[in-house]
């Protein structure tokens, strides 16, 4: 209970209008806002009311309607998004140690990698990062990293690869200088990952409740701290879709506070939150 909250804010938002919100995520994008969210909903999307000049959600409603692309804005201020470079770094110790030493055996000339939720984009440079370092005739191979969100405003930052410095602490120096261009002038403070490293990495805007379009299978595919969003049914449903664009010995990546499941028969899990698809006979 929020004990009257109603009355102190800028604009009248009831429950009727929360069900609305939580209705409408859930129907277009799977996401499902938990009941104590409602100051967070309310606050989030109280931005948008201001930016358009509506004086009320019933009008914000009405406006969706009749501008469609407004929902995108919608969805944008209503999804999460936490990212960091090297974030649960066994993920990448796993790719580096187990992964790329088996592609390299068999002399695999071609990489296919997704980066499902990929946020602001660290993520998936991180993972250009580590295929760099694991392979050493990586320009000789033909790498493509997928990376795909339902954020469009994310996935602007991430193309442009430009971030605040402060974001690269807890990495090597050493990998600093190798893949990031420093600032200066009125760029002081901001570091832009290097050109030989963003053309590894595909950004394109996905909602993963909508048809894949993606052709082929991939290696490995993350898709941290995504999943806790949906509810059980629609899990499922990701898992089972993730197997099918996963080759046959292809490996899913979730996050820490996520898990597959017991019910599950499509893969075996074989490190912390590392999942590799079951062999089918």
């Amino acid at each position: 209970m929020e004990f009257g909250l109603d009355l102190i804010r800028e604009f009248e938002f009831t429950e009727k209008h929360f069900s609305k919100v939580k209705d409408d995520l859930y129907k277009h994008a799977g996401i499902v806002i938990a009941d104590h969210k409602k100051g967070m909903a309310y606050n989030r999307l109280v931005r948008r009311l201001r930016a358009l000049e509506l004086l009320s959600f019933d009008q914000y409603f009405a406006y969706i309607v009749s501008n469609p692309a407004e929902f995108e804005q919608f969805i944008n201020a209503l999804t999460t998004n936490l990212s960091a470079f090297f974030r649960e770094k066994h993920h990448f110790s796993f790719i580096k140690s187990k992964i790329l030493p088996v592609f390299r055996e068999r002399g695999q000339q071609q990489i296919r990698v997704w980066s499902a939720g990929c946020s602001n984009g660290e993520e998936a440079y991180s993972i250009a990062m580590t295929l760099v370092d694991g392979m050493i005739n990586i320009n000789q191979l033909d790498v493509r990293i997928l990376a795909t969100d339902i954020d469009s405003s994310v996935l602007s930052t991430a193309g442009l690869g430009i971030y605040d410095i402060d974001r690269l602490e807890g990495m090597y120096g050493q990998s600093v200088q190798k893949y990031f261009l420093k600032g200066v002038g009125t760029k002081t403070g901001k570091v832009q990952i290097r050109s030989e490293l963003k053309q590894l990495v595909d950004f394109k805007y996905l909602n993963l409740m909508t048809a894949w379009p993606m052709q082929g299978q991939f290696d490995f595919i993350f898709c941290r701290n995504v999943m806790i969003y949906f509810n059980r049914d629609t899990q499922k449903k990701l898992i089972e879709n993730f197997s099918r664009y996963l080759k046959a010995d292809g490996y899913l990546f979730v996050g820490h506070s996520e898990a597959l499941g017991y019910d599950q028969e499509m893969f075996t899990l074989i490190g912390e939150t590392i999942y590799q698809k079951k062999e089918i006979l």
